[in-house]
């Protein structure tokens, strides 16, 4: 046990002990950054008192604005909805059976799953403190149903260590914590703690540790049959003339630290918006965005691409084009022409995402302007894969949760419904930001299916039996969001994010990019009451 802990290097003690224990200053920087505060809302905003005949037009029938279409028609406005897409919803988008769409470059993304088989293009879990989404839910019968998040039995993986196999998280995380409480106690033993803690408090902290920890009475973690009662057993417990249960061996100490396994941990597992409960809605994410339409449909007008947005003294002016039959007759030459309309508001609440929305001509302030260039979209891919049966459960009693690589796909996460049934299952077979997506970004969506089997058989080598069906969602790609969402740094957010929250004369804009929760609905619906409120308060000022 001496070797072993004297094989890792002070530099790497110090990270691993530092990066365990990091998660709540990881999540401080997180919220300053807006990735993952807490929900602002507390109730539902009651609007009263529309200007007579007041009309207002809403650019972008995502979550943000439909949610400030509902309140304001409560409110008594005229409201019309310009959605680009022949649906609502936005990017609370699930892809279903025979569903397809075209992406930038032409080419035409399928879904060939077995009916009754999803796959979530863009949001998929939901944090049990983003209330104003459960508030909707709840509102318009939206079922909702656990999502697993957590589950040891899920692995973490790194491609140049332990021979490529992939290890139980649960394992790695008994081992870590294990380890650093041996070392925490030889600290404590040694009298390192001296001018911190008192003779009192050192007892107490060591009896902790060793529960914790599950330590010997030596304070040493070591293969134990109490070890394996936590990490698991290498032969587990039976019945009657079964074999004699087997303690586990844990991994070494500077295999642990050499991996950087423990990363996956504090990054993925401990930070507060990911950490259970965690929910979904049944059938696909889409369902609160069909919810959503639904209550709102007679004030959408679907396939309106919109090509201009004038403001003046007393209105603004929409023109938009059937984006349907955008391409229908381009041989004609007036198909634009043909299909050309405009529509006449008092206001105008834009949802349309910053990415799109800076290449449509529209006449606000420059501040404004210069805020809306200010904000960039992240590049984000997903891929979804059908398999004939569910081998993570049946071969590996995997029931949820995900699993963590080094590999270009990130992330492989487990189906949380129709847990135990026989017959076909999709999952998450790819999932990633950054440098990983802009290659997935290029690749077509036959390729981005290939790459995604080939890296996940290192993982599962079932994939290659039991592959049915693919299909993916590359944000960049994708015409009426051109990236996954918008992002923010903390300059450009101290700089730029009250002027793009502001009403420009008689325009406001709405969406996710207008929250301190980029990338999660919990933002887009925020932002669309607020939107809301601060123009219906401007509208009946001004009378």
């Amino acid at each position: 046990m001496k070797d072993l802990l004297s094989s890792p290097t002070r530099r790497q003690l110090l990270a691993m002990i530092g990066k365990t224990a990091g998660a709540t200053a990881m999540y401080q920087a997180m919220t300053a950054l807006g990735f993952a505060s807490e929900s602002s809302f507390k109730q539902e905003i009651e609007l009263k008192g529309a200007p007579a005949g007041a009309s207002i037009v809403i650019l972008g029938a995502g979550l943000g604005g439909l949610t400030a279409a509902y309140e304001l028609r409560k409110a008594g406005y005229k409201v019309t909805v310009l959605e680009y897409q022949n649906r609502g919803g936005g990017r609370s988008w699930t892809l279903n059976s025979g569903d397809k769409y075209t992406e930038l470059g032409g080419e035409e993304v399928t879904c060939d799953f077995k009916k009754g088989n999803y796959f979530n293009g863009g949001p998929w879990r939901l944090p049990v403190h983003h209330y104003a989404v459960f508030h909707y839910c709840k509102k318009f019968n939206v079922a909702l149903q656990p999502f697993i998040q957590t589950n040891d039995r899920a692995y973490l993986h790194r491609t140049n260590h332990f021979n490529g196999a992939p290890q139980r998280l649960g394992e790695v995380q008994s081992d870590i914590r294990g380890y650093v409480s041996e070392l925490l106690s030889k600290a404590v033993n040694k009298g390192s703690l001296d001018d911190t803690v008192t003779q009192e408090d050192k007892e107490k902290l060591l009896e902790g540790l060793k529960g914790w920890g599950v330590l010997d009475t030596n304070y040493r973690y070591v293969k134990s049959h109490e070890t394996s009662k936590h990490r698991g057993y290498s032969v587990y417990p039976g019945g009657g003339l079964m074999p004699t249960a087997k303690p586990s061996t844990p991994i070494p100490l500077n295999k642990l630290l050499n991996s950087g396994m423990w990363a996956d941990l504090y990054a993925n597992y401990t930070v507060y918006v990911h950490q259970p409960a965690m929910f979904q809605p049944v059938g696909g994410m889409g369902k609160i965005g069909d919810a959503f339409t639904r209550e709102c449909r007679d004030m959408i007008t679907f396939n309106a691409k919109v090509t201009k947005i004038h403001q003046d003294e007393t209105g603004v002016t929409v023109d938009y084009v059937d984006s349907s039959n955008s391409n229908s007759d381009k041989s004609e030459g007036n198909n634009i022409e043909r299909s050309a309309k405009s529509i006449r508001a008092d206001w105008c609440i834009c949802n349309i995402p910053l990415s799109v929305l800076t290449q449509i001509d529209i006449n606000v302030s420059e501040p404004m302007k210069q805020a809306m260039a200010a904000v960039p979209y992240d590049s984000s891919f997903k891929v979804g894969l059908e398999f004939k049966r569910r081998f993570w459960e049946e071969d590996e009693w995997i029931y949820g949760g995900i699993t963590y690589t080094d590999l270009p796909i990130t992330q492989i996460s487990y189906p949380s419904q129709d847990l135990f049934t026989s017959g076909s299952g999709v999952l998450l077979g790819a999932y990633g930001f950054g440098e990983a997506s802009y290659k997935f970004n290029s690749l077509t969506p036959k390729e981005r299916i290939h790459a995604a089997l080939e890296y996940g058989k290192r993982i599962h080598p079932q994939y290659t039996k039991e592959f049915r069906s693919g299909t993916s969602v590359a944000w960049h790609r994708i015409p009426w969001s051109l990236g996954c969402y918008g992002l923010w740094s903390e300059s450009s957010r101290e700089q730029y994010y009250d002027t793009l929250c502001a009403i420009d004369h008689r325009i406001v804009l709405a969406g996710e990019h207008c929250s301190h929760i980029p990338a999660w609905q919990e933002g887009a619906i925020l932002s669309g009451l607020d939107a809301a409120k601060r123009l219906h308060q401007k509208a009946k000022k001004l009378g």
